[in-house]
């Protein structure tokens, strides 16, 4: 077992304003072994189109000649290829898949610049990192509105943080705490390597793409010093008289905040803040809104039905009525994100109606399981039963369309599921439990 990344890990703990002069060399042939297996091997190729199985043919001799050239300094990352995933219900998310031995080098070094950075990220960051993820964050959430005294939620959105990331900015970050020119020199090289699309190559002067390997951790250091440590430091001591505090899950985060004229200070204060460093706020996704106790009765007396919503991890956080009549946090799948997880099964049902029924059938059960270990949280039953009559409705239908008799009556459909029960929409994770 490698010791080297617990003790880089006990020395970045103790002692939180060490520089650490020596990383490159331990990205040697045996860490480069050791992240091998844990790549997926069905993922898609990068613009030299080698598979996980092809490199692993002759592994040994691959990884003796690329830790060769990273000794000579002489090894260049490959431009990632660029590809697109639907992204919402209209728009596209532009990907960069690397090469596959590029995604060696990077599993590597995220190895190395995790152990440094998971001893300085603060408690309020949640995306991205080991042994965290998105129900914490809302547990989380639910704690700061239902404990602390919070009458308005700043619900921000980034554009495009990872497109938009400042290359000089992000350097000296990492130089904060990493002194190994060779180490900062192969990580520029990642963040230079350039885009091919159809052929033709795009430098890369600015963000980290998404699909690479190091993107998320670089992303992370980058917003720890741009907003979490600033939110910390300067927003919660200085800038606000009441409580404040704030959680976020890698570009998506929610400020919740006591005082009316602190959320606005705040809301002003983060926008110059982010234009500083080449980030800016999507307008149209951001918005103050009342809040949390009391805001049920304001509203009343404002004319106003109900008080909004906050949009955060999929899912839409309402403050209303409890099964036991009082008023706390509530939430259920956002509609946007409701919409396009049935789309995305109606493409998928559409292109795959002919498979064969026990396959189909497999494939139908771990979308569903898939979608309630996400979305199966507190209160949000209604939310899955939602999704599963969807998925009902779309297989019946498009499985009627295999055939011009459309002959797949609701009689047979319900034969259909007598041989093939599918999972019942269940909650998964209670977020008032203390249990991870």
């Amino acid at each position: 077992m490698d010791t080297r990344l617990p003790r880089i890990a006990e020395v970045a703990k103790t002692r939180p304003k060490e520089r650490f002069t020596s990383l490159a060399h331990l990205l040697d042939k045996q860490m480069l072994w050791d992240c091998y297996p844990e790549l997926p091997a069905d993922k898609a190729t990068g613009i030299d189109e080698v598979t996980k199985a092809e490199y692993g043919k002759n592994l040994e001799a691959n990884l003796d000649e690329l830790t060769t050239r990273m000794r000579r300094q002489a090894y260049k990352p490959q431009p990632s290829r660029r590809t697109y995933i639907p992204k919402g219900e209209k728009e596209l998310r532009p990907l960069g898949i690397p090469a596959f031995e590029d995604k060696i080098v990077q599993k590597a070094m995220c190895r190395i610049v995790s152990a440094i950075y998971e001893q300085k990220f603060l408690n309020n960051s949640f995306g991205f990192r080991p042994g965290r993820n998105q129900h914490q964050a809302l547990r989380e959430l639910d704690s700061i509105i239902m404990r602390q005294p919070i009458r308005y939620v700043v619900d921000a959105d980034i554009k495009g943080v990872f497109n938009h990331v400042d290359h000089g900015w992000l350097m000296k970050f990492l130089e904060q705490d990493i002194a190994d020119p060779n180490f900062l020199r192969l990580t520029r090289r990642f963040l230079k390597a350039g885009i091919m699309e159809n052929g033709s190559f795009e430098e890369t002067d600015e963000g980290t793409p998404q699909g690479g390997l190091i993107s998320p951790i670089l992303a992370n250091v980058y917003l720890h010093y741009v907003l979490d440590l600033w939110f910390e430091t300067y927003v919660k001591r200085r800038l606000c008289k009441g409580k404040a505090s704030m959680v976020r899950f890698a570009d998506d985060f929610v400020c919740c905040i006591e005082r009316e004229e602190d959320a606005r200070s705040f809301y002003t204060e983060l926008v110059e803040r982010l234009k500083r460093f080449n980030l800016s706020i999507a307008e149209e996704k951001t918005k103050i809104i009342r809040f949390g106790r009391g805001s049920e009765s304001e509203c009343g007396r404002e004319g106003r039905r109900k008080p909004g919503t906050i949009d955060f991890l999929g899912l839409r956080h309402i403050w209303g009525k409890g099964k036991s009549g009082r008023y706390r946090l509530r939430r259920k799948t956002s509609p946007k994100k409701l919409r396009a997880r049935v789309k995305e099964f109606t493409d998928w049902i559409r292109r795959n109606r002919h498979m064969q029924e026990k396959e189909l059938v497999e494939a139908i059960r771990r979308k569903l399981m898939g979608h309630y270990q996400y979305y199966g949280v507190s209160d949000n039953i209604s939310g899955i039963q939602s999704y599963y009559q969807a998925v009902l409705y779309l297989t019946r239908k498009w499985r009627n369309r295999r055939s011009q008799k459309r002959s797949f009556t609701i009689e047979k459909f319900n034969l259909f599921l007598s041989r093939n029960p599918l999972p019942q929409p269940k909650i998964k994770v209670n977020l008032y439990s203390s249990k991870v």
